[in-house]
């Protein structure tokens, strides 16, 4: 047996209190939503290859609550060492600071755009019950009034919600949002007719449309959608509007811009390989693949071009 010489027993004694690599501990990230949600399939299929390329353990780690709030709390108190990023839908970076009046972070000073790994359309649908085909059809029926002026979202504060309202606004029509906890019970009360009218991500309300229990009448991005090549946007329904959302990639404020550049590099390559584009766009998402800069600069326009819909409805969040 060796003998245990003095200098071993220290040398020892130093490796157990030397910390591991940032890099040789698990890189977190944390997304504000359960799992089984496509926000929930896009992280854990970016993570899967971000593991390789970064050649370290990568997590999925969902802290569902107050609409995606708890996760985004969380990251902003994580040590900025690269190893804890926060994924997020748009509202969580650019609605909720226009309708929440105690929300205990900042997007703009907590965080550090990584990337824009997804895209997203959203739109607007109405149940089967209802004698529209067109969106034009619709604006008359809601013109009268009645449960006909009335349309849903799976929740408040979303970009479905202020999406509703921009296209009220833009028709000239007197619209009543009616929230619900989730896109199961909107879609649920679109096919018991309990609600005439719904906005809602694409993938969302295609899946009763394609078994005809609603109608997709018009799509918010700038072009079509390419799962629903018949369903006309706004803008060719006469409505120039558009509401694309998205899902990004942020760390904690403070981490080094090495570390972000990295990170961010994975991640865009990750959006970018084929298997990947091909797995998600059945949920209808697109994916991006924009760096911190570019990021920085959506952030920034959709702040901008959301915060006065936000504070003309008047809505608040609490």
């Amino acid at each position: 047996m060796r003998k245990l010489t003095r200098r071993t027993v220290i040398a020892g004694s130093i490796a157990l209190a030397t910390p591991s690599r940032a890099e040789d501990r698990p890189l977190r990230l944390v997304l504000g939503y359960p799992a089984g949600a496509s926000s929930d399939t896009i992280t854990r299929l970016i993570a899967d290859k971000m593991r390789v390329s970064l050649d370290r353990p990568v997590v999925v780690e969902n802290k569902p609550g107050a609409n995606g709030i708890v996760a985004n709390l969380a990251v902003k108190t994580a040590a900025p060492d690269g190893n804890t990023l926060l994924m997020t839908p748009l509202a969580n970076m650019v609605a909720f600071p226009h309708s929440y009046t105690k929300l205990d972070y900042d997007p703009f000073k907590d965080y550090v755009p990584v990337a824009h790994v997804a895209a997203f359309q959203i739109a607007f649908g109405v149940g089967a019950d209802v004698p529209a085909k067109t969106l034009a059809e619709y604006v008359a029926l809601a013109k009268k009034g009645g449960r006909y002026a009335n349309f849903a979202s799976a929740a408040v504060g979303s970009l479905p919600h202020f999406f509703g309202l921009l296209f009220a606004k833009t028709a000239g029509l007197d619209l009543t949002h009616v929230p619900y906890k989730g896109t199961a019970q909107v879609l649920q009360a679109l096919i018991a007719g309990e609600i005439p009218a719904a906005v809602l991500p694409i993938a969302d309300l295609g899946t009763l449309a394609q078994s005809g229990k609603a109608r997709i009448l018009a799509t918010a991005g700038a072009k079509r959608a390419p799962q629903y090549p018949d369903v006309p946007t706004f803008k060719e329904s006469g409505y120039d509007i558009e509401g694309a959302a998205w899902y990004a990639l942020f760390a904690p404020a403070g981490t080094p811009k090495d570390i972000v550049d990295k990170i961010a590099a994975a991640a865009i390559d990750a959006v970018r390989q084929p298997d990947l584009r091909q797995k998600i766009e059945p949920l209808g998402l697109e994916a991006t693949g924009y760096g911190p800069a570019e990021l920085a600069k959506i952030m920034k326009a959709d702040d901008e071009k959301w915060g006065p819909v936000i504070k003309a409805s008047g809505f608040k969040a609490d």
